[in-house]
């Protein structure tokens, strides 16, 4: 017999990712999206349904710790005094125990001189004594009666501390995120932004905010608050997919063309809108002032610097740097330039991460870090190298984990939640971002497609925002069916828009300069690289894969040629030779 032992807790943790790698190879043999089958994998192993992994690390610590409907939790935020729930507000209104019911039948019951101490204040429970005044609550009166309040407020209080100390594996999640957004901000290509960059702006503004306003105003009709409901579902299906568009533009060969560069650039300004938006949804509520947004701007202002740095300032550095430090490896795989310039980058991510943490958000700095090393083509090479399985491993996990686990799986699966989810997704969700591009011409209904791609970021910001009260779970189940519907859809349909426009340029451009036909049976695999990967494609190793592919088939031309010659120099031999011994025949004869 053994004694005490984790072993169990391992062998559920090895169960759990062993299904999460099947679901990502079974994905990947019928062509679908692997978010979609991680997610249904998450639902069904986790604590929800089957329940494989302990408690102890599925659920957040304080939690475990917390029951908001004892009395014991209720008293604790009633010690807080008015930081929470402000009890005098609620005694000065007569709602102390609920509209028109005696003071006895409230939360404290029958106390001693019908008074109560709290925070270093007494309150009288069946009159009125002079307080002392605090922050926070104080003279909000937002629930029926005070021991809701109480109830309420302690739901709040526990769900402030589980964002700020998940689970371990809502951590990881949390940071696959955060290094796909990294990456992502790596792609972002300065000179293409110039080439496109009003037009590209234009279609970003409207596939953002198009969304936002038709989610929200769904929300409504659904009966669900403008604020904060709302404006969380609709900054939520306000993100575009980057990395889905960027893995099928380059298996189609169309980055380089105009729409290609259009459709990028608008995903990432799409994103970053997208990333102010959602420090904006988090900063507004309660008593609004300067202070309130003064976070907000400085982030603003930090990115514009940030940006510029990235053009003039890192190159010049990067350059700099790597010129006083000897290569002392340079045959090796990672050679000491490519040491110097991973760390240098994980150094630059933390420290933007931490700068915009305290404006709104660390995904903030996370993309404006990616960005600064943008112009380095091999830095994501480098990037790559070492963190690939890493990310790939983090976003399953953040699907199967962060978000599944999230998600109430009773009102996800109701009649209710799926109709209304499905009226979002095709509506708000897709049909607007379609919609976002009607100015660009043959092109406008391809760059709308590609728009419509939601992966991680839109799913973090409901998680997020669920996390923080923003929305209930009935509202969360509806947003969840509506994303689901771009996760599954977005890709295929692009596909398809994709495949007949790139004909269509094909069949408009003049002999012998058409797109090459390749690219459209590489477009057929495209779909399930691009949703089974945890990382955007190393366009640098490509390119140096490509060159050595090319110098090879050089290398091979060239040993045929000489073989060629060869044969031809031994036929000319034999022929000489043919011709040496007839001579000499003849004259024999001759003779």
């Amino acid at each position: 017999m053994g004694g005490a032992s984790s072993f169990y807790a391992m062998l559920a943790v090895t169960a759990f990712l062993f299904a999460l790698w099947l679901s990502g190879r079974f994905a990947r043999l019928i062509g679908m999206s692997s978010i979609v089958i991680e997610i249904g994998v998450g639902i069904v192993l986790g604590p929800s349904v089957l329940q494989l992994i302990p408690g102890e690390l599925s659920e957040c610590s304080d939690a475990r710790l917390t029951e908001c409907s004892s009395r014991r939790d209720m008293l604790r935020i009633a010690e807080e005094g008015p930081k929470y729930c402000d009890l005098q507000a609620y005694l000065d209104k007569g709602i102390y125990a609920g509209q028109g019911k005696p003071w006895k039948e409230g939360f404290f019951g029958m106390t001693r001189f019908g008074q109560v101490k709290l925070h270093g204040t007494w309150y009288s429970l069946n009159g009125k004594l002079r307080r002392r005044l605090a922050s926070g609550n104080e003279g909000k009166t937002d629930y029926d009666d005070y021991a809701t309040c109480l109830k309420e407020q302690c739901g709040f209080e526990l769900s402030m501390k589980c964002a700020t100390n998940p689970d371990i594996f809502s951590t990881i999640g949390h940071t696959g995120v955060a290094m796909m957004i990294f990456e992502s901000g790596m792609h972002f290509d300065f000179e293409q932004a110039r080439t496109v960059g009003p037009w590209a702006c234009l279609v970003a503004v409207l596939g953002t905010f198009l969304p936002i306003i038709t989610g929200a105003a769904l929300s409504l009709a659904y009966g669900y608050d403008l604020f904060p409901d709302g404006l969380a579902v609709g900054v939520s299906l306000a993100p575009t997919s980057v990395g889905i568009a960027l893995k099928l533009l380059h298996e189609a060969q169309a980055l380089n063309l105009y729409f290609g560069q259009a459709v990028m650039t608008a995903a990432f300004v799409d994103d970053v809108l997208s990333l102010i938006l959602f420090s904006v949804m988090f900063s507004i509520g309660g008593d609004m002032n300067f202070l309130t947004f003064l976070p907000l701007i400085l982030g603003c202002i930090f990115m514009v610097v940030a940006i510029v740095l990235a053009v003039t300032l890192w190159p010049r550095f990067i350059k700099w740097m790597l010129g006083r430090i000897p290569e002392t490896k340079p045959d090796a795989n990672v050679t000491r330039h490519h040491e110097v310039m991973w760390l240098l980058m994980f150094v630059v991510l933390l420290a933007y991460a931490q700068i915009t943490h305290l404006c709104g958000t660390h995904l903030w700095g996370c993309f404006i870090a990616g960005m600064s090393f943008a112009t380095q083509h091999e830095a994501h090479h480098v990037w790559v190298r070492q963190v690939k399985r890493i990310t790939c491993w983090f976003i399953r996990i953040f699907f199967a984990a962060t978000l599944a686990w999230a998600i109430p799986v009773e009102q996800l699966f109701s009649i209710d939640a799926f109709w209304k989810g499905s009226i979002m997704g095709i509506g708000p969700c897709i049909m607007m971002k379609v919609f976002c591009a009607p100015f660009m011409g043959d092109s406008r209904w391809v760059i709308g497609w590609a728009m419509v791609g939601r992966a991680e970021f839109a799913y973090f910001i409901a998680i997020m925002a669920k996390s923080l009260k923003m929305m209930d779970d009935s509202l969360f189940a509806i947003l969840i069916w509506s994303l689901v519907y771009a996760t599954i859809f977005a890709p295929l349909l692009f596909r398809i828009v994709l495949k007949r426009y790139m004909k269509k340029v094909n069949a408009d451009e003049p002999p012998g300069k058409e797109i090459e036909s390749g690219a459209h049976e590489a477009h057929g695999q495209a779909i399930t690289r691009a949703q089974t990967l945890g990382h955007l494609p190393d366009l640098y190793a490509e390119k140096k894969e490509k060159e050595e592919s090319e110098k090879l088939a050089k290398v091979e031309e060239t040993e045929k040629e000489l073989q060629k010659v060869k044969q031809e120099i031994d036929q000319l031999k034999a022929r000489l030779g043919n011709a040496v011994a007839g001579t000499q025949a003849e004259e024999g004869s001759a003779i």
